[in-house]
């Protein structure tokens, strides 16, 4: 039973919608009814650039931030009360699911690659740094946040298996599930980047 209180937990605390929260309560924008209707940062940065673009650039960063830390911060209580790994693994899984199904918005919600950074940074850190500079490479120069987020993502779970052979649960299928449901989260972006319509972020 106090597993199943964790994965609740994580779900919920997962489903907390930051950037709703953010640009509704700072900037006083519904962000799901504008931009790609998306509550990440990139389309809060997007969206309330067009009003102010340095309070954009800060609410933005905290989107980032808030959406990252809700995925380590579950984590980091459940291995303090001395969780088991394969435990920590499944609360990882249902964190990033709770971001992009969260529960306070009628299941709907982000496309989890903050949060995705956030479970990686506590579980397996030397992938996530990898994943992270490959991101911030590809997003100063490709400036196409869809890619440069799904490549990030991708680079650093290919690294686990380099960095991380002999991974305390002996499985990467965690990794691959939170990848497939990232990616399918970014089914749409990935249309538009075979079409060539997909925007970049200048």
């Amino acid at each position: 039973m106090s597993n199943l209180l964790w994965y609740l937990i994580a779900y919920l605390v997962g489903g907390i919608p930051f950037g709703y929260i953010i640009a509704k309560y700072f900037a006083g924008i519904n962000i799901k009814e504008h931009g790609s209707g998306n509550i990440g940062a990139t389309n809060v940065l997007r969206v309330l650039k067009e009003k102010d673009p340095k309070k954009a650039k800060i609410l933005a960063a905290v989107t980032l931030f808030l959406d990252a830390f809700k995925g380590a911060a579950v984590i980091l209580v459940a291995k303090a009360a001395g969780v088991c790994d394969a435990t920590l693994w499944t609360i990882a899984v249902l964190a990033v699911i709770g971001h992009c199904f969260s529960p306070f918005l009628k299941f709907e919600g982000g496309k989890g690659v903050a949060t995705t950074l956030g479970v990686m940074l506590v579980l397996i850190p030397k992938a996530a740094l990898v994943g992270l500079i490959v991101w911030f490479i590809m997003a100063k120069t490709v400036k196409i946040s869809s890619l440069s987020s799904l490549v990030g993502i991708l680079v650093g779970i290919a690294s686990a298996y380099i960095l991380y052979p002999n991974i305390s649960i002996q499985s990467y299928a965690p990794l691959w599930i939170i990848a497939f449901i990232v990616i399918y989260k970014h089914k749409e972006n990935i249309y538009r980047l075979i079409t060539g319509q997909e925007k970049r972020v200048v």
